[in-house]
């Protein structure tokens, strides 16, 4: 059974994170990804590093797969090959500053009319209308705008990727029955505030956020130390949180300060002391056996060397091999978080592009059209 985005086409003039991110996301579905680059340079991204055979490890996890062609949109001679592949793709995502490929001639006005079925999804910093429309945006910037890091958290670019790429798939959709192609419109300012989750509600209702003290929306969800180390539990509920007191011989289920969610919540501070009173006891691996076995989620805190070795992560393909165009283990990267039956879901991944390494291919699938 074939990916369920074979046949589907899209050109990627994105660089840097987010939008790479949402391309590959979609190519990972099956989708033919041609990433269209400046000459010379290219993405912005071959340069971060860090590098391995002198190539950027980050690039070559965010751009696997990808065919690279390079071409100067101020080129006539470009233009033309520019045009043919816009015949012949379903979808453009771009992350330029919002008007940037207007001037060139290629705003989604011009594409609309000229290739009505194509979709044109584009990633900026503050979107594509309001008065700040036109400002450069990186993702810490959106964060602190938006309260993200009232909260303690830094942006992730990555996570708008996904935002582009979930509309995308809506507005290919929406096209299997009206034929019209849809701009999708996505911001890292808009994804931030649209995460904000618990902060938000607090701060609608007129209530505390998180940052000024406010109680945590679920007790005890904690990290908490055990005598050789920090762990993470989860034990929000009632029946867990019985199971907990049990598992901790703590006669703490019937006390009115702890009986209830909205009391343990109101009482967290003091509620994690007591527990912890008791966790510094044993181990972590103690402690992690003991609650497992109870049924209460639990979790060791493992470090990123840690989590790219851990046992389910690889049961579930989720640390995948970057080939070299020799068939060689060149880069790692992270898997396909999306199982679909019947989809194979592979170990290793093609290459990423050398800068307009595919020109030739490229040229000859167009002329096979």
């Amino acid at each position: 059974m074939p990916q369920p985005l074979n046949g589907l086409v899209i050109l990627d003039l994105t660089q840097a994170r987010g939008g790479p991110f949402a391309a590959l996301s979609l190519g990972e579905l099956g989708a033919k990804v041609i990433k269209v680059e400046r000459p010379g340079t290219g993405d912005a991204g071959r340069a971060v590093p860090p590098f391995k055979s002198g190539k950027s490890a980050l690039f070559a996890a965010q751009n696997h797969g990808k065919a690279s062609i390079a071409l100067d949109l101020r080129s006539e001679t470009d233009r033309t090959t520019f045009e043919r592949l816009l015949a012949r793709a379903d979808v453009l995502l771009e992350n330029f500053r919002p008007g940037a490929l207007e001037r060139l001639g290629y705003g989604w006005e011009a594409l609309h009319a000229a290739y009505p079925g194509l979709i044109y999804g584009a990633l900026s910093g503050f979107g594509q209308t309001g008065p700040e429309a036109t400002r450069p945006g990186y993702s810490g910037i959106a964060a602190a705008r938006a309260g993200q890091m009232g909260q303690g958290r830094t942006g992730q670019a990555e996570v708008a990727g996904l935002y582009l790429a979930q509309g995308v798939l809506a507005a290919l959709y929406d096209r299997s029955t009206t034929g019209r192609g849809r701009r999708v419109d996505v911001s890292l300012l808009d994804t931030e505030f649209a995460l904000l989750g618990p902060a938000f509600a607090a701060a609608a209702a007129g209530s505390k956020t998180p940052e000024e003290g406010a109680p945590p929306p679920f007790a005890p969800v904690e990290t908490l130390e055990a005598a050789d180390g920090a762990f993470v539990l989860a034990a929000a509920s009632d029946k867990l949180f019985e199971k907990l007191c049990i598992a901790l011989a703590l006669p703490l289920s019937e006390d009115p300060r702890f009986a209830r969610p909205e009391a343990r919540c109101a009482n967290a501070r003091l509620l994690k002391r007591l527990i912890e009173a008791v966790t510094l006891e044993q181990t972590r691996s103690h402690w992690l056996q003991k609650l497992t076995a109870a049924g209460i989620p639990a979790a060791p805190i493992q470090s990123l060397d840690q989590a790219m070795k851990d046992p389910q992560l690889l049961a579930r393909t989720m640390v995948v091999d970057v080939l070299d165009r020799n068939g060689r283990k060149a880069h790692l990267a992270p898997g396909n978080p999306i199982k679909i039956s019947g989809a194979e879901d592979r170990s290793a991944r093609g290459p990423a592009p050398d800068l307009d390494g595919n020109r030739g291919e490229v040229l000859r699938w167009l002329d096979e059209a």
